[in-house]
């Protein structure tokens, strides 16, 4: 006797050889033996085995499925039953096994209730159920073509208008999305790739910029509705320092946060001043323009383009430009000719700006070799006595070093897409000049917080971790008893906030925000996390550039630096990148690489080793590092 029986979802045939209660031991058509439930077995017949189910399926497909489900009864019924309405009173052993085959094979016009049990789905459920299915054949078939206009580097026409979703942030579950990890993976490239190649991403540069912006600029980067306090009043009663200040920067840098200036004073000393913007005194606290700063809390940075914390029309009044009388927050230090500091006061008042410095024009005539001797530059006297000041700050916080080795910064110059990329050395007169000078306020400001019991937002570091706190804790890198960013007032939040302080604190007035005040840590928190979202980008945008540079050059073949392991720094940019082919070499040597594959989509630079520079060569490279476009990330 051989049986029809279901097993896992599937129907089998098989022969009897024993019998047991509740079980078969059966054998298949390929000789296997296996044990069933008795209750599994469906239909009995003498037909011969091997031919059985190749008869049935035949029958099965020569049956309607609509004309069965008319056929059979609202209630439940086996597919004997069904069998006998469909064939008659007495259908065959392959009839009713194509009747089970036929109706298990339509779970959406019979309902399974048991084994051989069905019962008819109700005609308005199988009328959704066939319009479900029908549309499923239908997003079948145009996904499909969807896949090969992908893979054919060609856009659906529908997917443009869909294109910020599609890229940034897809519903996995839409048709479209899903034609695209299909493009994807039939042939093997990154989701990503399909997208830029059909020509839904336009380029990785927006790319790039998009998804930061639709992070952090949801709304767009255009500033909301805002007004200014009229300060004008405030500003007139406003004393005029008796300076001729200048200030010192890069040559696309248009909101001048600083100045200095230099006076000889009658007991042989001279006084600096250090002039810092004061934006403060037009932005009060809770104000619409406040709001639109602690939104914002930073300006952004990207090479050829930035997203200012302020508006133009707010930093134009306040920027210490060039033959203008702007109001500033000003520190003043005596210093006498050993260089050391007298004494110090802050003043809130209106400093005139009699030249804007750039480095472009400034480092030729005031550098290393310049230092020893007047190189002709009208202010050459102020900068070398302000470089003397500033070195002499460097060693009282024990941080000056003559052996350090040079550190080479690289700015970029991004003009219709093209890169220019210039190395500068880190350290170089003027930027020492710079930075202590800035050093030494950001030092002392917040030193005034603490003596004067008003609280602040300082850096700190103890214990190797640089973190931000609202205490006046010692920065032990920096070799400072405390740091409080007080000098980039229109561009940073946390340097506007200080400022508001020190200036009530000046004014002899009630500070902004007390040391109990919730809202400054909450301020502090919020900037920290977003400064280093936007320096990660800022990082992002230079990597991207340093990509695009050995595009835009043609270049095959570059050098680098081994850095660790197989990880090297590509000469002449802070690129650091992988390069799985490399050789054990130590640390420092120089090596030739062969460019394989740029992919400035996915941040990829794929490089073989091919030799090593020899110390000449590597020397020689060094020594054109300067005079090569290059980036920093």
């Amino acid at each position: 006797m051989n049986v029809f029986y279901e097993e896992s979802g599937q129907f089998k045939v098989a022969t009897v050889k024993t019998e047991n209660p509740g079980s078969l031991q059966v054998e298949a058509v390929s000789g296997k033996r296996s044990k069933i439930k008795a209750a599994n077995v469906l239909l009995n017949f003498n037909e011969a085995l091997g031919s059985f189910m190749e008869l049935a399926q035949a029958e099965a497909e020569t049956l309607d499925t609509d004309f069965l489900w008319e056929c059979c009864e609202e209630n439940e019924f086996g597919f004997e039953d069904l069998a006998k309405a469909y064939y008659g009173d007495n259908p065959s052993n392959v009839q009713l096994a194509a009747t089970a085959i036929k109706v298990h094979a339509a779970p959406i016009y019979f309902y399974r209730k048991g084994k051989g049990r069905y019962k008819a789905a109700p005609e308005e459920t199988l009328r959704q159920a066939q319009a479900a299915v029908e549309k499923k054949r239908l997003q079948a078939i145009q996904m499909a073509e969807w896949v090969e206009q992908l893979n054919n580097k060609k856009l659906p026409k529908s997917f443009a208008d869909k294109a910020d979703r599609l890229i940034y942030n897809p519903e996995k579950n839409s048709l479209e999305w899903k034609a695209i990890e299909e493009a994807a993976r039939v042939s093997g490239r990154m989701a990503l790739t399909v997208m830029f190649e059909a020509g839904l991403v336009k380029n990785a540069h927006d790319y790039h910029l998009g998804a930061f912006l639709r992070e952090m600029f949801a709304d767009g980067t255009d500033f909301p509705d805002y007004e200014v306090d009229d300060y004008t009043a405030l500003l007139a009663d406003l004393p005029v320092a008796n300076v001729a200040a200048f200030s010192i920067d890069d040559a696309t840098t248009v909101e001048i946060d600083d100045a200095f200036s230099l006076v000889d004073l009658d007991n042989g000393n001279k006084r600096v001043g250090i002039h810092i913007a004061a934006p403060s005194l037009a932005i009060p606290p809770a104000s619409a323009l406040d709001a639109i700063v602690l939104d914002r809390l930073s300006t952004v940075y990207m090479p050829g383009n930035k997203i200012t914390m302020l508006p133009e029309e707010v930093v134009r009044p306040f920027s210490l430009d060039e033959g203008e009388t702007r109001p500033a927050l000003s520190l003043y230090c005596e210093v006498a000719p050993d260089l050391t500091i007298v004494s110090h006061e802050s003043k809130v008042e209106k400093v005139t700006v009699a030249e804007n410095l750039r480095h472009d024009s400034l480092e030729p005539l005031f550098n290393e070799n310049t230092l020893e001797q007047d190189s002709g530059h009208p202010r050459w006297a102020e900068l070398k006595f302000l470089f003397d000041f500033a070195e002499s700050l460097e060693k009282a916080r024990g941080k000056y070093d003559p052996d350090r080795a040079p550190q080479i910064d690289y700015n970029f110059y991004v003009k219709e897409g093209i890169v220019s990329i210039v190395a500068r050395e880190r350290g170089s007169p003027m930027d020492k000049l710079v930075a202590e000078l800035m050093i030494y306020a950001n030092s002392t400001w917040g030193g005034v917080l603490k003596e004067g019991g008003f609280a602040g937002l300082y850096r700190a570091q103890t214990g190797g971790k640089v973190f931000m706190t609202t205490e006046a804790t010692p920065h032990q890198g920096m070799g400072l008893e405390q740091y409080a960013w007080c000098t980039s007032p229109l561009r940073r939040a946390v340097d506007l906030v200080n400022q508001r302080q020190l200036v009530a604190l000046l004014n002899i007035e009630e500070a902004p925000y007390s040391t109990e005040d919730d809202q400054l840590k909450t301020i502090m928190r919020n900037f920290d996390q977003t400064y280093q979202t936007y320096n990660e980008f800022q990082t992002r945008m230079e990597r991207y550039w340093c990509l695009q540079y050995l595009i835009q050059e043609d270049l095959t073949e570059v050098t680098a630096t081994i850095w660790r392991e197989n990880l090297v720094r590509l000469d002449g940019m802070f690129f650091i990148t992988k390069v799985p082919s490399l050789p054990e070499l130590k640390v420092g040597t120089k090596v030739l690489l062969e460019i394989k594959h740029i992919d400035t989509l996915l941040m990829e630079l794929n490089c073989k080793f091919k030799q090593v520079i020899e110390d000449e060569k590597a020397e020689e490279t060094l020594g054109r590092e300067g005079e090569s476009a290059n980036v920093e990330s």
